[in-house]
């Protein structure tokens, strides 16, 4: 290889190189974008689950067909969480973004905590009046579910 050969061979690799570099944050956009998008329409799915629940319950939740469906979300959330987490710099997320998808996984888990906790009476109270224990007059206080978005 002569002389010439080899300096234009470095320079198209030095050219290459140089230009990937530019490419990187447009590729950890997109990236980003992608991955956070299918934990999104994720959420987005178990959230429409949830909503039809609601409308059938006329905007209550019923506790044992909640608890699956908010178990879910959190699982969802938690590992969006995780990933913006991991990826934060990667993905130039704001600390901002990141405390408030934090905050809000936080209440997804506590209500699916509540409602699980509600569903988990529910069916004893349902055992117990099944194998003719308590009377009516022995159920616990009913708890309302907190409405609205998560």
């Amino acid at each position: 290889m002569t002389a010439r050969a080899g300096m234009k061979a470095l320079l198209t690799v030095a050219g290459l190189a140089f230009g990937s570099s530019f490419a990187l944050p447009a590729l950890a956009q997109q990236s980003c974008e992608t991955d956070i998008g299918k934990l999104q329409d994720k959420r987005m799915s178990v959230m429409n689950d949830i909503g039809v629940l609601q409308k059938k319950g006329e905007g209550k939740l019923d506790p044992v067909a909640a608890c699956p469906k908010l178990r879910a979300l959190a699982s969802v959330e938690k590992d969006m969480l995780a990933y913006m987490e991991k990826n934060q710099s990667w993905c130039n997320i704001p600390d901002e973004v990141l405390n408030n998808v934090k905050e809000g996984s936080g209440k997804t888990a506590s209500v699916a905590t509540q409602a699980c906790n509600l569903a988990a009476q529910a069916r004893k109270q349902q055992q117990q009046q099944a194998a003719g224990g308590a009377g009516p007059g022995f159920a616990p206080p009913s708890s309302k579910l907190p409405a609205g978005p998560l």
